[in-house]
């Protein structure tokens, strides 16, 4: 096998992931230092320019997991499915929290993606131990950020 088909399946996986988090950037490059700065925040939480950053990183990492899942899975396997699902909530929670300015359902969503997280890193275990160290960085974050989520609707009734 050729170099490049190696190397395409991680290039796809990367480039889906990194246009999730495209797609909810038009939502909150505006909102950032409107809405979202008038918000009273955590005293933890982290500095604006992190965001960029992590997820970038975060992203990178999901799409490899990803596209070793694929590679692992057959068509119609849960863990496919499961993947897509997380990647959806965590391409809806962006518009959601920053557009719709509903923090509630925000809440509601990461949860969710908490769970999905969750549920496939746990059942990815035993199919691909690479895949699942890939997740364990973004699984901490989204917990972070349900904990950082929860803290805007309690400091912002």
């Amino acid at each position: 096998m050729k170099t490049s088909q190696k190397i395409l399946p991680y290039l796809l996986g990367v480039v889906l992931c990194q246009a999730a988090g495209i797609f909810g950037s038009f939502f909150t490059i505006s909102e950032i230092p409107t809405w979202y700065a008038a918000l009273n925040q955590p005293t933890w939480q982290p500095p604006s320019w992190l965001f960029g950053p992590v997820w970038t990183f975060l992203y990178i990492c999901m799409g490899i997991a990803g596209a070793r899942i694929w590679m692992k899975t057959k068509s119609g396997d849960m863990l496919r499915r499961i993947f897509i699902g997380q990647l959806f909530l965590n391409a809806l929670w962006t518009p959601v929290f920053f557009f719709a300015h509903n923090v509630v359902g925000a809440l509601v969503i990461i949860v969710a993606l908490d769970i999905c997280v969750g549920i496939l890193t746990w059942k990815l275990r035993s199919v691909d131990r690479t895949a699942t160290i890939l997740l364990l960085p973004y699984l901490a974050w989204i917990l972070f950020a349900t904990a950082l989520n929860t803290a805007i609707l309690i400091l912002n009734p």
